[in-house]
């Protein structure tokens, strides 16, 4: 306990020192994301990439983005494959030994992208910390690291490329490069953590840890949860807080937290419960909430220059791309990545809308393919996840997961949104629940409220109710269990809900 004493005291220190910090990068956003431009652009000189495009003569933002052309992850995989064969300086000068795998593209079942040194240390520990800092700066006398912190990562070994690279998903990654302080204060053990199966290994996590003095917590909400249920129906507990008494610290990302919200809270329902989102993903680490209530700073100083086009020129050939002193405020961007991995104008493939930019906030609206679109509605997953938090609460219910697709115009139909949802807690009376839903999309999308007048272009949303565990079914059946995985929320053609659909009627 002496030990532990001693961590959280120095961490305490070291961590506020860092908010100051902090605060000089924010002050002067802009300033510091052209600085870090240049510093990229010195490195992509020195690369087989940047040589291809030129890069010799270079000199500002406004020649590189007319030399060297928006990237997607099939476009830059060439280059990629090279680097997994050994090959150095080809997208990034340093020496890259490490690949986290992602979920695919339509070409391909997976994705690997480059973790050099430089990112793990400048930008996933970096981000790591700060969200961190950020807490201990607002909680003075928090005690994180006097107990344990419960890492809900993936179920990828990290696997064997060559003799000297290697793959795994970004958790994986990091577990394998993280000093020996972080090990000591994570729990499960790493044997644990990385296991394959997820189901073998979820058992573990609670047989484990039910045991341990947890304090703080990292995950995706949806898996998280099911660690909780698991660990209260272990212990015979009825509220997380009982389990460990000193948790206080949830930090949470991948997917948009505010639809998970109330049944965190009926699960962890005793006082003291801190909440912190992060966005990051196998490219980088990109924002940190600060403080609860807020929304996430665009972390500038990590090795990422941005670019963002606007949502309605993305796909085109004719699209422009800004930077950060372009941007304005509530408005969706695709975001577009320079990073200190060798990622060279990237298509990320989730948007943001900026909420300030004194300093610059920034919340997820969604993903550049996640959304609905059949009818000119435009209908954005934070519409989505919005309209679904509103309607829960006004019609008492849970809801778990869910999924929509359009509908498309026929003959002897109109077109509508079908939506495949699982409930914790169903509503009790559905016609209802799908009538408030109307309404508070239409409250969250004025082009869908203009789509659904007097039920010309679209009828009122059309609900499948599916029985408890369909979804965590599917996903298994998919190879898709645990870590950065989650359900497609919104789909732009009917893939996705038909094959739950299916799934679900196969499985009754």
């Amino acid at each position: 306990m002496a030990v532990l004493n001693f961590v959280n005291s120095f961490m305490s220190w070291y961590l506020k020192k860092r908010v100051q910090s902090l605060e000089s990068t924010m002050n002067r956003g802009a300033e510091v994301q052209m600085e870090t431009f240049h510093e990229l652009l010195n490195q992509f000189k020195k690369t087989s990439f940047g040589g291809d495009y030129g890069a010799g003569d270079i000199q500002n933002f406004a020649q590189f983005k007319s030399r060297v052309p928006i990237q997607t992850y099939d476009q830059i995989k060439p280059y990629i494959e090279r680097c997994m064969k050994g090959e150095q300086r080809v997208l990034w000068p340093g020496e890259i030994k490490w690949y986290a795998k992602s979920s695919g593209t339509t070409s391909d079942k997976s994705k690997f992208i480059p973790v050099s040194f430089d990112a793990l240390n400048e930008c996933q520990f970096k981000g790591s910390r700060d969200v961190i800092a950020y807490y201990y700066h607002d909680h003075p006398n928090a005690k994180v690291f006097q107990g344990k912190g419960l890492i809900i990562g993936g179920s990828h070994q990290v696997n064997e490329l060559s003799a000297s690279s290697f793959y795994g998903d970004l958790s994986a990654v990091m577990m394998n490069n993280l000093p020996f302080i972080a090990n000591y204060l994570a729990t499960p053990s790493m044997d644990i953590a990385l296991m394959d199966n997820w189901e073998e290994k979820l058992a573990k996590i609670i047989e484990v840890t039910h045991q341990e003095d947890v304090t703080n917590i990292s995950g995706v909400p949806s898996w998280t949860l099911l660690i909780i249920k698991g660990l209260l129906e272990r212990t015979g507990k009825s509220d997380l807080k009982e389990v460990w008494p000193n948790l206080e610290l949830y930090i949470h990302g991948g997917v948009n937290f505010a639809p998970y919200r109330a049944q965190f809270d009926q699960l962890i329902s005793q006082g003291g419960m801190n909440y912190r989102e992060t966005f990051n993903a196998s490219e980088g680490f990109f924002g940190v909430q600060d403080a609860e209530g807020e929304d996430m700073l665009l972390m500038l100083d990590y090795g990422i220059f941005y670019e963002f086009v606007p949502m309605e020129e993305f796909g085109k050939d004719s699209a422009k791309t800004l930077w950060l002193d372009e941007v304005e405020l509530n408005k969706n961007y695709a975001m577009i990545l320079n990073t200190n991995a060798g990622l060279w104008r990237y298509v990320l493939g989730d948007t943001i809308q900026f909420t300030s930019k004194n300093p610059y906030r920034i919340r997820i609206s969604g993903r550049t393919k996640l959304f609905i679109n059949a009818f000119g509605e435009e209908l954005m997953i934070d519409n989505a996840e919005a309209a679904i938090q509103a309607t829960q609460s006004r019609c008492d219910c849970l809801v778990s997961e869910f999924t929509a697709a359009p509908v498309y115009l026929g003959t002897d139909n109109k077109g509508c949104h079908e939506w495949l949802i699982e409930f914790d807690k169903e509503p009790l009376n559905l016609e209802a629940f799908t009538t408030i839903l109307d309404e508070e999309l239409k409250e969250q999308n004025s082009d869908y409220e203009a789509k659904r007048q007097s039920d010309l272009a679209l009828l009122k949303p059309k609900i499948n109710i599916c029985p408890p565990g369909t979804f965590y079914e599917w996903m298994k059946a998919k190879n898709k269990l645990g870590g950065q995985h989650k359900v497609p929320r919104l789909s732009n053609d009917r893939k996705i809900l038909e094959d739950i659909l299916t799934f679900a009627a196969l499985k009754q």
